[in-house]
């Protein structure tokens, strides 16, 4: 039988730390991003004989486990023990036990066994070890991130929190990060809801929602939009683009201010697109919009907010960076030839990219909700920008990879269309002016730090 222990102090009393591991969506907190893995069923919470079922994938195979929780004790200790899996054995105990009043000591305890006896010991047991190290690494940082963000704000009621476009990859994070701080979140879905689930009907594009279900929130946090990187930019496209994100916000700030107890703010995505192509230019919220079809686009987006605007509802436009995820998105589209060594500059390489990291965009949409000097445009983006130059030489670092094979502007125009030259030959060089003055701390301000972490080196 083998052993595996992880300990750390967190810097919260311990029913902090223990009401974080109750959360519904604590497991797809402290799942690492650059692991495969689904939750297909989950039976209750951490109390005794509830289940969980995940789905891990390694390359092009599926395999299921199934955990069963046991021994449990209300502010100390919860424990799951693998019925089918991969293991021969698995059983992991977490523990919560009183450092101070003010700290608390995370213990993760797991005795486990290979399959195949001393032969699986010889050939996995080694990198099993260095997994579960590296694994356990990330879940006890992620815990003690997320508690940073959320301890200051511990003595603060709990909100009623409506996100739209919840499952894409912003909300699936941002969903459950505000339910680990105690906050109730309903989505905004287009078909029937679930009896007794959290979900509120909507549909824009036929203006129907279920307004009394919308009555008395705290805050609306708005991220549905068409992908704009899904395809080639043909006329219909650009109007599907630009439809689903102007009458979709339209609608629902139009939904919101007829409300009789309208939520104190609408959060709204929008995107470093409204600068448009600025090349040096420093810019900041004050800067004016830029020309183009993405800037059209931005400004049109924001202006939809007006209604809810007039009621008093407190609006941001988050303009938002690219996002840097190993789940999704524009990272998770870099990484394929960066690993295959086939990874390059993209056209001159001195388009400024302003980028933010997964874990800094939800802690800032958190922090937003909280602060109530802040409304209108905010750059949601890290505070050093880079060059595509510099940006392509920090990831091939952090991978370990050359990247020697560039991308000529010529060729991207001609595969991708206009689509190419606004995503990828232009940028803004964006600087986070207002939140940074409004005391928002990045967990990830270089470039080098988001990538560490997301791809867990």
């Amino acid at each position: 039988m083998a052993l595996f222990e992880k300990k750390s102090i967190i810097e919260v009393p311990v029913r902090e730390l223990f009401e974080w591991h109750k959360s519904p969506k604590a497991f797809e907190r402290l799942a690492p991003p650059w692991e495969k893995i689904k939750v297909l069923e989950k039976q209750g919470g951490i109390t005794d004989e509830n289940k969980v079922v995940l789905e891990m994938r390694q390359g092009p195979f599926r395999s299921n486990w199934v955990s069963v929780h046991r021994d449990y004790i209300e502010g100390r200790q919860f424990r799951d023990e693998q019925t089918e899996g991969p293991f021969a054995k698995w059983v992991h105990t977490h523990q919560t036990s009183p450092e101070s009043d003010k700290t608390s000591l995370l213990t993760d305890h797991i005795e486990y066994e290979l399959p195949m006896g001393i032969l699986g010991r010889t050939l996995g047991g080694e990198f099993i070890r260095r997994k579960l190290e590296r694994t356990f690494a990330f879940r006890h940082a992620r815990t003690r991130k997320d508690l940073s963000r959320l301890h200051p704000y511990a003595g603060k009621p709990r909100l009623k929190i409506v996100i739209s476009g919840a499952t894409g990859l912003v909300g699936t994070a941002l969903t459950a990060f505000l339910m680990g701080g105690g906050h109730s979140v309903w989505t905004l879905v287009r078909k029937t809801p679930g009896t007794g689930s959290s979900e509120i009907f909507w549909d824009p594009t036929r203006k129907a929602v279920d307004k009394t279900a919308l009555e008395c929130m705290d805050a609306v946090i708005h991220l549905s939009g068409e992908n704009i990187g899904a395809g080639k930019w043909t006329p219909e496209r650009k109007q599907k683009i630009l439809n689903s994100r102007v009458d979709g916000t339209r609608f629902l700030a139009e939904t919101l201010a007829s409300l009789q107890h309208p939520p104190r703010v609408l959060l709204s995505s929008s995107a470093v697109g409204f600068y448009g192509d600025r090349g040096e230019e420093v810019l900041s919220e004050e800067s004016p919009v830029g020309k183009g079809f993405l800037t059209d686009v931005c400004k049109a987006w924001e202006e939809a907010c007006e209604p809810a605007r007039k009621a008093g509802i407190r609006v941001i436009n988050v303009r938002t960076g690219i996002v840097l995820s190993s789940l999704g998105g524009a990272l998770s589209k870099m990484l394929p030839p960066f690993l295959m060594g086939g990874g390059g500059v993209i056209g001159t390489g001195d388009q400024w990219m302003s980028w933010v990291s997964l874990e800094d965009l939800v802690g800032l949409f958190h922090f937003l909700i909280y602060a109530e000097g802040l409304s209108g445009p905010v750059n949601a983006t890290a505070p050093e920008p880079l060059t595509n130059r510099d940006f392509t030489k920090v990831l091939g670092k952090v991978l370990k990879r050359p990247a020697f094979f560039p991308l000529p502007g010529f060729m991207v125009k001609a595969v991708f269309g206009e689509m190419g030259q606004s995503l990828l030959l232009e940028g803004q060089k964006v600087l986070p002016i207002k939140i940074t003055r409004a005391g928002f701390s990045f967990l990830h301000p270089s470039l080098e730090s988001a990538l560490n972490w997301e791809l867990g080196k």
